[in-house]
């Protein structure tokens, strides 16, 4: 049986309610996959108790005001504004439990947040990682833009054998426990760029960072990249909506 998700579109929200909203959301997952051990049920046996049902799944769709994240594996360092400055251009800060170094999201950067048991798809955090990146480079093939991976890196980049010259497009942060993901990616259609010099971004010194709008000189609709990312995360998991 195929893995079934929920999908919801918060529209715009500040970091810390879909933070919380995650967080809620990923304790019932993990909570519901330990009641089934204790139970003696396999990862993906059925049951007809609701209570010890196969855990659901969500995909939440969301556009951030200004804020900063710093995941568990980055350095502060890589915070190049002071907090001063981050008060000042109304930029929110929080240190947070993904993987990951800094980044920043803003109005115009389309984040998706899936909250996946892996256990009901497929137990490979690198795959995991490389399937998110997948929906966005053929998100982005059907605009005309090819991209691609650097190997060592996480995200979605324009000209990856090009060294500094470089551009990332998207970038990745994920939490994964008892196979239960949380975070996500944040992908750049539309944000003001200039708000990307607050940071090293990822802690990546060196190379750019890009977006849809920039790279093809012209407005795109938010939602219908979202749509286009939501389809092809559908069909490369291959998940039951619900």
């Amino acid at each position: 049986m195929k893995h079934r998700v929920h999908l919801r579109d918060l529209g715009q929200m500040r970091f810390a309610a879909a933070w919380a909203l995650q967080e809620e959301l990923f304790e019932a997952m993990v909570a519901r996959k330990i009641a089934r051990r204790r139970a003696g049920l396999g990862e993906t046996e059925e049951h007809p108790d609701l209570d010890l049902a196969l855990p659901e799944g969500h995909l939440l769709f969301v556009e951030h005001p200004h804020v900063v994240t710093l995941g568990k594996s980055g350095k502060e360092a890589h915070l190049v504004a002071s907090k001063e400055q981050l008060e000042r251009l109304g930029v929110e800060y929080f240190p947070i439990n993904r993987g990951g170094d800094i980044t920043y999201h803003g109005p115009g950067q389309l984040v998706g947040y899936p909250l996946l048991d892996l256990d009901q798809i497929f137990t490979d955090i690198g795959r995991y990682m490389r399937t998110l990146e997948e929906a966005i480079i053929r998100t982005c093939a059907e605009y005309g833009l090819e991209t691609s991976r650097i190997e060592g890196l996480t995200g979605v980049w324009l000209d990856a054998d090009k060294g500094l010259a470089a551009r990332k497009i998207a970038a990745l942060g994920v939490k994964s426990s008892r196979w239960v993901t949380m975070h996500g990616f944040a992908f750049n259609v539309a944000p003001d760029l200039k708000f990307f010099d607050l940071i090293v971004p990822c802690g990546i010194q060196g190379r750019g960072v890009t977006s849809l709008e920039q790279e093809l000189g012209r407005e795109v609709s938010m939602i219908e990249v979202q749509n286009r990312v939501h389809r092809h995360l559908r069909e490369l998991f291959d998940w039951e909506e619900i």
